[in-house]
């Protein structure tokens, strides 16, 4: 209990936070904080699992939390049975064909040697295929994008619940990792990081831009929910009554019966909205502990010894006949598929799809800051870094703006430098969250809470 002391102080004062946040600001505010602190502790979790076990840099984390939103698209929207009637079958034929694209390199460079033939061969199916590709998807893919437009535009997706597209965010991110792991793992950590970044950009190019599969740029939005519905719990008699009984000093003290219904409507109304981003921490909550307590068990497993030891030292590992090359591919895939399942919970959330709000050059490096903040090697110290640079980062201007009052309140309203000061709120963000990093990379330098050891 005492070697945890650190671990429990730390989230008492993250949680104690949060709490102000509702008290001052309101309840609303604090939940929403709390659903995407819980998000960004995934996303951390498996950025650690890469950087903090096995020492791989991954700078391509966007991309693979564009592929889980992907995957609450084509999960949850039900299928466009026009679009797939004019135009389905030929992108099934064309997925198809990239198949058999890739098994056909694949055999002809095992079972052939290295010579001008084989290289002929295999750039000989490269381009009959990219014709054929061409020929096959270019007029289906004009027929789907023609089919409504303005709604849908795209073959759509299988209508199944939209949680289901947790575990399919997964198995794209992990699915994609692997290719990419298999082509890019064996580069130097600064060249690993610019491949991942890169490849990243592309898969984003590639969602934005192809409207038969996401809509592009158009959005989709009025994604299933797996709560309730706002506009739902304001007609339900359970709840309305729940809401009175929750706030009868409030409306025993409103004597008029108009204005007392008035007030209970409007109470109603932001109790459905909290209710509603409760359930979400709920569900975001019990991802977090199942993902926590499997990462803890695997990093005091024989496997997560063996992690760190290929991590602190390749050539050692290998020299005890570690198969490196496999652990770090596994390892890779593994991180990669908890952050899709982080990006499939973040749509799931919003309610709606925008590949535009995927940038990787922002907000990658907004994770790499929660994991390096919070302690890389440590599960706990990526899941608080999680909530504490997100809470900084959402709760800046807040703060900011309450500084500048109180600093500057014996100045006139109209006061150059106060005004000054209040237009510049926004960019005090990045002031903070650089303030924040520069003091603990002096007072903690291994992270709030740092990577322990555990010696067996």
């Amino acid at each position: 209990m005492r070697q945890n002391l650190d671990v429990i102080i730390a989230y008492i004062i993250m949680l104690g936070l949060i709490t102000l946040v509702g008290i001052f600001q309101s309840w609303s505010i604090a939940l929403s904080i709390l659903c995407f602190c819980l998000i960004s502790a995934v996303m951390t979790m498996g950025a650690n699992i890469q950087w903090g076990y096995a020492g791989l840099i991954n700078f391509g984390i966007m991309g693979y939390t564009a592929l889980g939103g992907l995957a609450a698209v084509l999960v949850s929207v039900p299928p466009v049975k026009e679009a797939w009637q004019v135009g389905g079958l030929n992108m099934i034929l064309s997925v198809l064909l990239i198949a058999f694209m890739v098994f056909s390199v694949r055999f002809i460079i095992k079972n052939y040697k290295k010579t001008k033939k084989r290289n002929y061969g295999i750039a000989l199916v490269i381009i009959i295929g990219l014709i054929l590709l061409r020929l096959i998807s270019g007029p289906a893919i004009e027929s789907i994008e023609a089919v409504n437009p303005a709604t849908t535009g795209f073959l759509g997706g299988m209508g199944l619940p939209i949680m289901f597209s947790w575990i399919v965010g997964a198995f794209f991110a992990g699915g994609l990792a692997y290719i990419i792991g298999k082509i890019a793992l064996g580069l130097r950590a600064d060249y690993l990081a610019i491949a991942t970044l890169l490849i990243s950009e592309i898969v984003i190019a590639v969602i934005k831009h192809e409207d038969w599969l996401s809509r592009g740029v158009k959005n989709v939005i009025g994604l299933k929910r797996p709560v309730p519905y706002e506009i739902d719990l304001q007609a339900k008699e359970w709840f309305i009554n729940l809401v009175a009984k929750f706030n009868q000093g409030t409306l025993s003290l409103v004597t008029d019966t108009l204005e007392k219904e008035q007030l209970l409507k409007q109470l109603v109304i932001e109790g459905s909205t909290v209710f509603v981003k409760l359930c979400f921490a709920g569900l975001f909550t019990i991802v977090v502990i199942i993902l926590l307590i499997i990462t803890q068990k695997a990093l005091y497993s024989p496997w997560g010894r063996m992690m760190r030891a290929i991590r602190d030292n390749e050539e050692a590992a290998n020299a005890m006949g570690k198969n490196v090359v496999k652990q770090h591919l596994l390892i890779f895939v593994l991180g990669s598929a908890i952050v899709g399942i982080a990006g499939a919970m973040m749509v799931t959330y919003d309610g709606l799809f925008t590949p535009g709000s995927y940038r990787p050059m922002r907000y990658t490096f907004l994770i790499w800051v929660m994991v390096i903040v919070g302690g890389s090697g440590n599960n706990f110290g990526a899941v608080l870094g999680g909530f504490a640079v997100w809470f900084l980062w959402i709760e800046a201007a807040p703060i900011a703006l309450f500084l500048i009052n109180f600093f500057t309140s014996g100045l006139d309203e109209a006061n150059a430098l106060r005004l000054h000061l209040i237009d510049s709120i926004p960019y005090f963000r990045f002031l903070m969250m650089g303030i924040g990093l520069l003091l603990i990379m002096r007072y903690r330098p291994k992270g709030i809470l740092p990577e322990k050891i555990r010696h067996v």
